[in-house]
């Protein structure tokens, strides 16, 4: 039984899914569409760079969206691989946005324009320079949740991601993760600063929290094909209105990764096939289960291997 997961920020390089763009004339179209739907060159962005400019969130979310949609396509279209099979769709962060709209939920355009909405809106909710995220390597939530605990009246820092066994992200203002550095120095306990203009997944984002409420509630869900694994909850989901309501809460509520894979390994699920660029996703499911097996699809040689 398996699982097709979608990755999230953070995966995107110039030049990804360059190989399906020049070999089939499905991935033609859908660049085609996405540039006449976002009024700008996202096709020219991702197969071209700059790096800085496909950096900014408000690009990479409806690019990596993109890719991930397009060589789904592929593979259900050109090689005719029933995903759909799949007991679950999942995606991490933005990537619940590419699981939603591959398994049926909300259409291609619809879900390019609500990413580039959601990316711009959480580049923005905080001024720059005025928040960031930590990861944090080898400690487990429980710790890391506990030494929060007691530093709550001095610090506005939250859980943003629990991606794995000993790896969790922190989200909060710049000078109160400055002071958290120095608590896990002082505890032995491996941090790096991420390379990110804004603290994601955390209470900060409430601005942009509003933008999306309305952005959301203007769409249209439709009842999808598969169940979904929310961020949220880490539980299935199906229906279209409960999806919207964790959708709008996903924007400051703890990515639920590590549980989420659980979750589905202990629902049957023995295989996950990571659609979209890199191979991030797969590295945590095999940090947090190392008996399943891991597909990632990031060319025609990764479709052709695959067997479900």
């Amino acid at each position: 039984m398996f699982s097709v997961i979608f990755p999230g920020q953070g995966s995107q390089i110039v030049g990804m899914g360059k190989e399906f763009y020049e070999q089939f004339n499905i991935v033609k179209e859908l660049f085609k569409h996405a540039d006449d739907i976002l009024n700008f060159s996202i096709s020219k962005l991702i197969l071209e760079g700059p790096k800085e400019e496909l950096d900014l969130t408000a690009n990479t979310q409806p690019a990596i969206f993109l890719i991930s949609y397009a060589i789904f396509n592929v593979a259900k279209n050109e090689f005719k691989l029933d995903l759909n099979k799949a007991k679950y769709f999942a995606g991490h962060s933005l990537g619940e946005y590419s699981a939603l709209s591959c398994a049926g939920y909300l259409d291609f355009s619809d879900t390019l324009k609500i990413l580039r909405t959601r990316g711009d809106a959480m580049q923005n909710a905080v001024p720059k320079g005025q928040g960031g995220m930590v990861a944090i390597l080898g400690s487990t939530v429980d710790v890391i949740e506990n030494i929060l605990k007691q530093h709550k009246e001095n610090l506005k820092v939250q859980i943003a991601n629990d991606n794995s066994e000993g790896q969790i992200v922190l989200s909060g203002k710049t000078e109160d993760l400055e002071k958290l550095i120095q608590i896990l120095k002082n505890n032995l306990i491996k941090n790096i600063k991420l390379p990110v203009s804004a603290p994601f997944h955390c209470d900060l984002m409430n601005n942009a929290t509003k933008i999306m409420t309305k952005a959301l509630n203007k769409l249209h869900f439709r009842n999808g094909q598969n169940k979904l694994i929310s961020n949220v909850t880490a539980n299935e989901i199906k229906d279209p209105d409960e999806l919207k309501k964790l959708l709008i809460q996903q924007i400051e509520s703890r990515v639920r990764w590590r549980e989420s894979v659980i979750n589905m390994i202990e629902n049957g699920v023995n295989h996950f096939i990571e659609i979209g660029p890199g191979k991030v996703l797969s590295g945590l499911v095999k940090r947090i289960n190392k008996d399943v097996k891991i597909d990632s699809i990031n060319n025609q040689t990764d479709i052709e291997k695959l067997k479900i």
